[in-house]
């Protein structure tokens, strides 16, 4: 039995789920889950990445406790990257729902027009988009001195192998991939003045990034453990004997957490789809992207696939009814909210992707102010 691991992570949570084949029949086991969700510094929303990367290796270690792993991959959100001096992270590591993006919106347009941005790249205005976040940077002197751009689970993947790769899937969700080329469009970055350097070839789902670097193997160590009672020595010694304590191979997935779950669908035909998470992602497949003026003025995204376009559109997810969970009744779990909601009356509708519940500092105050509640 050959064993993957599947790190999957979200604005919310993160797990790590082992699956492999057993009698035709994938099957699977979540061994380690975790919570995640911005932080307020400074005034800003940031990410936690040292956090994270604790996270994403102590699920390797219980994983290991349990399977002789052959490969793991990492998916996570869009848009969002770690800066790199050298191996050196450059902090703070923004969040998308960070509003620092308004001020510079305007004056990106200046430099490239939206229409030319979209007609070069596909990519549906969001104010969060890589873009204009990486032209808030530009603006700001947070480019200094940067040697490489990672997105997220292209760095975590790069702390585990030491390898710095740029992944087609997640670079979509940029606003900076031609959708003709397929690689970062150099004409869109030398319009906004961005450092050419941080914008290299683009690697492929599937790409062999290598093995763990030995410090993490030392941490995840070398299980399943062969001296403990109990365990099926005929059934793991083959594949331990292939491995070198804990190690296994780190392999690009499509590593924005959409390709990645529209790649999972077991669709026949070509249908639509929604991919639901903290937002919901409604689209198709489409053999090539779609960046006409129709398009655009609808606002629908072109973002990579494996072999494949997925042309979509976000709308507003789980993100509304986590945030509301928290602050109002973090101690129910949520089939006890679906309870109690199916047996109360309310006639009030809300526009749920309006900007004001894009990131409000009470998701309450902001539900009582769409809704007249004083």
């Amino acid at each position: 039995v050959r064993y993957y691991l599947a790190i999957d992570i979200g604005a919310s949570s993160g797990r790590h789920i082992v699956g492999w084949y057993e009698n035709g029949q994938l099957q699977t086991d979540e061994v380690y889950r975790f919570p995640n969700g911005v932080k307020e510094e400074d005034g800003h929303l940031i990410w936690d990445i040292q956090q994270l990367n604790y996270h994403v290796v102590e699920g390797i270690r219980r994983t290991f406790e349990k399977y002789a792993v052959k490969s793991l991959s990492i998916d996570t959100w869009g848009v969002d990257y770690v800066r790199l001096q050298g191996d050196e992270e450059m902090l703070p590591c923004f969040a998308y729902r960070d509003t620092r993006t308004e001020a510079v919106i305007d004056k990106a347009h200046e430099k490239v027009p939206f229409a030319k941005l979209y007609a070069h790249t596909g990519c549906q205005f969001q104010p969060f988009t890589s873009t204009y976040q990486l032209f808030d940077d530009l603006v700001n002197g947070r480019l200094e001195g940067v040697t490489d751009l990672l997105m997220m689970p292209e760095y975590l993947m790069y702390k585990l192998s030491g390898v710095k790769a740029r992944e087609y899937t997640e670079g979509t969700t940029t606003g900076l991939v031609n959708v003709e080329t397929g690689e970062f469009d150099k004409e869109l970055i030398a319009g906004f003045g961005l450092p050419e350097h941080l914008f290299p070839a683009l690697s492929q789902p599937g790409t062999v990034l290598g093995d763990l670097k030995p410090e993490i193997q030392e941490k995840v160590g070398g299980n399943p453990k062969l001296s403990q009672p109990g365990t099926v020595l005929g059934d793991l010694l083959p594949e331990i004997q292939q491995r070198v304590g804990g190690n296994c191979k780190v392999v690009l997935c499509a590593t924005h957490d959409t390709g990645s779950a529209v790649e999972g669908i077991p669709m026949e035909g070509n249908h639509p789809y929604i991919s639901s998470g903290t937002w919901s992602l409604l689209g198709v497949k489409t053999p090539k992207p779609i960046a006409d003026v129709k398009s655009m003025e609808a606002n629908y995204s072109n973002e990579g696939g494996v072999g494949y376009n997925r042309y979509q559109k976000n709308i507003m997810g789980m993100w509304l009814v986590n945030q509301l969970q928290k602050e109002i009744c973090p101690d129910l779990s949520f089939p006890k909210i679906v309870e109690a909601a199916e047996t109360s009356a309310c006639d009030v509708l809300v526009d749920a992707n309006a900007p004001m519940f894009l990131s409000p500092k009470s998701m309450k105050a902001a539900f009582d102010e769409a809704t007249g509640v004083s």
